[in-house]
């Protein structure tokens, strides 16, 4: 089975439920997708950072680093920078805070973020956009030149055309209709 066929498998057997939901962007649903029962298990890590990498590459984006909002970008940042490391091509991972830390050095994003890094922001479940391009706007303000987003899942509610249509290119590893098409 290759990668991106066991990807979803893992998606559609762990992380997707039928239900009724109250999504992160307030939206109701009969779907929800815990993509962390995915990409926080061992498999998943290993799965979504090549695949992850890998389509980094094929887009032809070169960043320096890779990150977004916490918490559901972080497990998939870290398995990417793992794999570029297993790659000998490293990239860096970090995490974009909620909120400012009011402590210590106050600090947005954590991590080895640097001013003039070029970044992919990372999310794992693109709705309306709106977590990424909060990741893309700290990024930016922290002095980062983001290259595109890459997202997990697309639960293809128009998240991914908001972030075109704010100029960012958008590489999705598994659509909403290919997880429902696999869930039993």
């Amino acid at each position: 089975m290759d990668s991106h066929s066991k990807l979803i498998e893992m998606l559609a057997t762990r992380s997707a439920r039928r239900g009724t939901f109250t999504l992160a962007s307030g939206r109701e649903s009969d779907l929800y997708i815990d993509a962390r029962l995915t990409t926080m298990s061992p498999d998943g890590l290993a799965t979504i950072g090549q695949l992850g990498l890998a389509r980094i590459r094929a887009r032809g984006w070169t960043p320096d680093a890779v990150g977004g909002l916490t918490l559901g970008a972080d497990p998939v940042s870290y398995a990417i920078a793992h794999a570029s490391a297993l790659a000998k091509a490293p990239v860096r991972a970090f995490t974009v805070r909620k909120e400012t830390k009011t402590h210590g050095t106050g600090k947005l994003i954590e991590g080895p973020f640097y001013a003039g890094d070029r970044v992919v922001v990372i999310e794992d479940v693109i709705t309306t956009g709106s977590s990424a391009l909060k990741a893309v706007d700290a990024v930016r303000v922290a002095g980062g030149t983001v290259l595109g987003v890459l997202a997990v899942v697309d639960r293809e509610e128009g998240g991914r055309e908001a972030l075109e249509a704010a100029g960012l290119p958008v590489e999705v590893l598994a659509g909403v209709a290919e997880i429902v098409a696999n869930m039993r």
